[in-house]
């Protein structure tokens, strides 16, 4: 099997790492698709990768897996869409674009969801598999214990506190949060790490590098592998962000400002302030365990660690089933977007 892993964006490497390591123990072939504007941020330079659209129309692939939402309709290949994010509560996660052979879901309520769709539509298929990106969870979740127990030390800290806001500029807490955590940080005990989503606006990069640099237990974080510090975190703060979901499933507390999800399992503040006593509260009494265990049934039950494995799997049963598409059939008006961002 032929496989295209597709990255438009630097998030992406996280998601399509996991894949990567099935299809070479598999020893399947495989090209990345590399955006030309990402690739000093591509983790993996000795690999083989393109930011050329002639190069990978010639790799003709049997598979291409998308953690976006575009691909190109002329490349052969199933069309794989396998997500990047668990907060089916954000603008698209569910708007058809018609660009996808396959989807590939995280978990019953993302799958219900699809189905539904896909007999209003009827012109792809939804398989559920779990999430590569969190494959982690079920193979090294204590990975980075002894990082965490070094910074702790270092620190002279007792817990980790992770903030990872949205980027959205209409969602996002960032710049109404910077006295609170001024307040957070003169609690000693709590170690503060601020983890900026890739997009996220420079002046407020700025902002908090700044405020890092004046506190000493406050450290932002520049290394792009947020699951690192999901792991190592003891609660996060966030908003609307995918990422509050990825925190739920390691049964850990979560305090958001103003989120607009329906579905809250969490503790939720309707006014940017009380981050110390909402951070001391959640430590110790830790109100929302029960609730975040229905979460994690819904949105990602796999604990197993091969979401990634399925991914592969059932994409070559369905292309040996099926066969693999020339190319996919869209609206003009569709052809011609993917023209402009693509090329022909």
């Amino acid at each position: 099997m032929k496989t295209i892993l597709f990255c438009q964006n630097p998030y992406a490497f996280g998601i399509l790492e996991p894949i990567m390591e099935v299809l070479k123990e598999k020893q399947f072939s495989y090209l990345w698709f590399v955006r030309k504007t990402i690739q000093k941020q591509f983790p993996f330079q000795n690999e083989s990768f393109t930011s050329d659209m002639k190069e990978l129309k010639e790799f003709k692939s049997d598979v291409i897996f998308v953690p976006g939402n575009e691909v190109p309709y002329y490349l052969r290949g199933l069309k794989v869409q396998i997500f990047h994010g668990l907060a089916g509560e954000k603008k698209g996660h569910f708007r058809i674009r018609h660009y996808f052979d396959l989807y590939l879901t995280q978990g019953p309520y993302f799958t219900e969801r699809f189905l539904e769709l896909k007999q209003q539509f009827k012109n792809f298929d939804v398989l559920e598999t779990g999430w590569s990106k969190l494959d982690i969870y079920g193979k090294e979740l204590h990975k980075y214990d002894t990082v965490k127990k070094q910074l702790l030390l270092k620190y002279k800290a007792k817990k980790i506190v992770l903030y990872a806001p949205t980027f959205s500029p209409s969602l996002t807490s960032a710049p109404f949060l910077i006295e609170e955590f001024k307040k957070l940080s003169k609690q000693n005990e709590y170690l503060i790490l601020i983890k900026f989503h890739d997009l996220m606006a420079v002046e407020l990069i700025e902002e908090y590098k700044q405020l890092a640099a004046l506190h000493k237990n406050i450290v932002f974080e520049e290394e792009r592998n947020i699951i690192k510090f999901l792991l190592m975190a003891d609660i996060m703060i966030s908003d609307t962000s995918s990422v509050v979901y990825e925190f739920l499933l390691l049964n850990k507390p979560v305090i958001t400002f103003k989120s607009n999800s329906k579905n809250i399992q969490w503790d939720n503040a309707v006014e940017y302030n009380n981050l110390l006593q909402k951070v001391e509260s959640n430590l110790k009494e830790d109100n929302f365990k029960e609730k975040r265990l229905n979460i994690a049934q819904q949105y990602h039950p796999y604990n197993d660690g091969k979401s990634a494995l399925r991914m592969v799997e059932v994409s070559l049963k369905y292309i040996t089933n099926n066969g693999v598409p020339e190319k996919r059939k869209l609206s003009f008006l569709r052809k011609v977007k993917i023209h402009k961002i693509f090329g022909k």
